[in-house]
């Protein structure tokens, strides 16, 4: 919670119900954030579980995997199947009462199963109904189904990564070492969720809303990398050329690695003055931001002979008294120490009912009124089975039938 935030304040969506019927990363993430900003958040598994519940290492309990451990805080399981009429029934329910709803599965899909904006609309006007997917429905690919890899190759990633990685001009595609597509996308779903909601607040009306995760990578890369191909006729090919460089990684200094970019004019005279390399300020290559763009493996090159020359402490102690862009480079297993994000309280430690200690991000947006926050944990596969059917007013006994018909279950 902020410091200026009132005591017990709730999230921005407290009150808001959404039901998810999602799996994986990119559906799951995006409702976890919607769920850190208050709302109330019903994850509907399969018999078997989100497939990620046994992605990556776990305590005891093979269901509880890291990787769903990090993407579905702040949310209760009721696990219905949705094949068996009663189970498709009481999803039905569900929506009826949800202001919104996020699916990624496939347009055919929802149909197939009786879950469409159409039949969803019909018992409950207002509702927001999220679909996000591989491929927009209004192309030749819509109906195609989509993980990180396939985005990330049809969405000209791959190629940006053996542009930036080709020795001697060799490009090698490779995949970015992060699931790009799915986060990136996650967040364009809590953007468009937030913005349908401000629009059903002002006027009352529902609405479909579709997030492709091709159409938002292409999106995402050509940000920047459009370049020359912004113009029609083309003024020269896609990519921006820094970015492409080869050269362009931390440097190394004597004892470690340092990000440094002398960006700006000034950033990159103070630059030369404290390196020591007064002369590079005149050189016709670096001039100016576009000369040092156009020569942007000989600024790399320039400014690494110079880190090299000290280590990093002595480098921060430097650089700590100019306005030259730097930072110490972390590892992926040596972030978790930083001191910035231990100042910040970034990092939490919450005592899961089953998996023990846990620790987890903190939503990384501070509202000073309506703080996001952490108030459960992931749950167990249908832990919450019973508790959300009764809300729906099935019986004691008609919720126990489902469990023994396996259309329901209750966690283990």
């Amino acid at each position: 919670m902020t410091d200026n935030a009132p005591e017990n304040a709730k999230g921005p969506l407290d009150r808001i119900n959404i039901v998810e019927f999602t799996s994986v990363v990119l559906g799951p993430l995006a409702c976890q954030i919607l769920g850190d900003m208050g709302a109330d958040v019903i994850k509907v598994e399969p018999p078997f579980g989100d497939t990620n519940r046994r992605l990556g290492p776990y305590k005891s309990n093979p269901d509880m995997a890291a990787l769903y451990l990090t993407c579905n805080r702040n949310k209760k399981s009721i696990v219905l199947n949705l094949k068996e009429k009663r189970g498709h029934e009481a999803a039905l329910k569900l929506c009826e009462r949800a202001d919104v709803i996020v699916h990624n599965f496939r347009p055919s899909a929802m149909v197939k199963l009786k879950l469409d904006y159409a039949t969803i609309r019909a018992a409950n006007p207002s509702v927001i109904y999220c679909a996000t997917y591989g491929y927009s429905k209004k192309g030749p690919y819509g109906n195609m189904g989509a993980l990180d890899d396939s985005i990330q190759a049809a969405s000209g990633l791959a190629d940006l990564m053996g542009q930036a990685n080709a020795p001697l001009g060799h490009n090698e595609p490779r995949y970015l070492p992060t699931i790009v597509a799915d986060k990136t996308t996650g967040g364009n779903v809590v953007q468009a969720v937030l913005a349908a909601l401000f629009h059903r607040e002002r006027t009352g009306e529902g609405q479909d809303i579709e997030v492709p995760m091709f159409e938002s990578m292409v999106a995402f890369n050509m940000v920047e990398h459009l370049w020359g191909q912004t113009f029609e006729p083309a003024l020269g090919t896609a990519g921006y050329t820094r970015l492409l460089a080869q050269t362009r990684k931390p440097y190394p200094t004597k004892d470690g690695y340092l990000a440094v970019l002398p960006y700006w004019n000034n950033h990159w005279g103070t630059f030369c003055q404290v390196a020591e390399v007064p002369h590079l300020t005149d050189d016709p290559r670096f001039v100016d931001m576009q000369a040092r763009t156009k020569n942007i493996i000989d600024t790399c090159d320039a400014i690494g002979q110079a880190i090299a020359k000290k280590t990093t402490r002595q480098w921060l102690e430097i650089f700590a008294q100019t306005n030259v862009p730097h930072m110490v480079m972390n590892s992926l297993d040596s972030v978790k120490d930083d001191p910035h994000l231990a100042e910040s309280g970034f990092w939490q430690i919450h005592e899961h009912p089953t998996e023990g200690k846990l620790r987890m991000a903190s939503p990384p947006i501070n509202f000073s009124k309506t703080p996001a926050s952490i108030r459960t944990l992931a749950p167990r596969l249908g832990e919450h089975s019973s508790e959300i059917l009764q809300t729906l007013g099935y019986s004691d006994a008609e919720i126990q039938e489902m469990m023994d018909s396996k259309i329901s279950l209750n966690a283990k």
